[in-house]
């Protein structure tokens, strides 16, 4: 197993992807090897500083840095020597299992669309947010921001990939799908959901349990929960700056600290043919390490070979 590892991308790079690396190779017994990407130079020292050991890891020297503000295509097309070029070059050939970055954005996303492709038969990758829930359970929401305009298809489609990432990374086993919306009735919502919700009724592959609102995502009413990335944006932002708030009023309470995203590490962008875990620019070391415990278990779990199958299965029964 090799996950590759941007180290130039965020804002604290490349000394928090060292100090993450640290955590996870002295806190976890992993078969994995660490592919790190970027400046060997700025590298070398920071590594032999806070003793990474070498049998873990090898460096690949990608000397030019995309920044968190510019043009995605632009930049992949002119810097290919970028730390997040060669991370895709070397995981659309094979060369590393996963690929990890907190760098631009954009570029991450532009990468994996033109360099791993949909899963055949997904209409359009998604990216989710793990959501706390009032009892200590766990929700997930998608999509949150990748896809701001959606079709009905598209929504049915985020259920079946969010039902395969709860059950395989989440651990649940039968997950709850619900739709996002303005009432609990069938019939409720604008002209996406009302045409959402047949076709998530009909979906053999979820457990649609109906609609659910606005009051029910931070409860135990649904495990996925479904909607177009302009909402699912929105209700992320509005989660982050609950645990913003709380900390800035010094207000101590174990369900508000669940909402630290540097707990989740990253996100995945699921329906590509590969795993690649997305994180915050102002990723700090307990983020960089979750996402390298996310992307072990993503391989291990076998979830890019399970949604795989599910479409295959999708496009047989049509």
């Amino acid at each position: 197993m090799k996950i590759g590892l941007d180290m130039m991308g965020g804002d604290f790079a490349p000394l928090e992807a060292v100090k993450g690396l640290q955590l996870f190779l002295s806190e976890h017994h992993s078969p994995a090897n660490i592919v790190l990407f970027g400046d060997e130079a700025s590298l070398k020292p920071l590594l032999e500083e806070y003793r990474i050991p070498s049998d873990n890891i090898s460096i690949v020297h990608a000397p030019q840095l995309i920044g968190m503000h510019e043009h995605p295509t632009k930049a992949l097309k002119e810097k290919q020597q970028s730390s997040i070029a060669v991370g895709y070059y070397y995981l659309a050939n094979g060369k590393i299992d996963a690929f990890i970055s907190a760098g631009n954005t954009g570029a991450m996303l532009v990468g994996a669309h033109y360099s791993l492709k949909p899963i055949e038969g997904v209409l359009r990758p998604t990216i989710s947010t793990i959501i706390p829930k009032e009892d200590g359970k766990t929700g997930l929401l998608l999509d949150v921001g990748l896809n701001a305009d959606c079709k009905p298809e598209h929504l049915n489609q985020f259920a079946i990939l969010g039902s395969l990432y709860a059950k395989h990374i989440l651990g649940v086993e039968n997950p709850r799908v619900g739709l996002v919306n303005i009432g609990e009735e069938e019939g409720k919502g604008n002209i996406l959901a009302q045409a959402t919700y047949p076709l998530l009724k009909e979906n053999t592959q979820i457990n649609f349990i109906g609609n659910i609102e606005g009051r029910d995502i931070l409860v135990d009413k649904a495990d996925i929960m479904v909607c177009e990335g302009f909402t699912g944006n929105i209700i992320l932002k509005l989660a982050e700056s609950l645990y913003e708030v709380t900390s800035r009023k010094n207000i101590q309470h174990a369900y508000f600290d669940r909402f630290n995203f540097e707990n989740y590490g990253g996100t995945p962008i699921l329906g590509v043919n590969k795993p690649v875990i997305i994180g915050h620019g102002i990723s700090h070391s307990t983020s960089f390490k979750n996402m390298l415990l996310l992307a072990e278990k993503m391989i291990e779990s076998k979830l890019l070979e399970n949604m795989q199958s599910a479409f295959r299965q999708d496009s047989t029964e049509v």
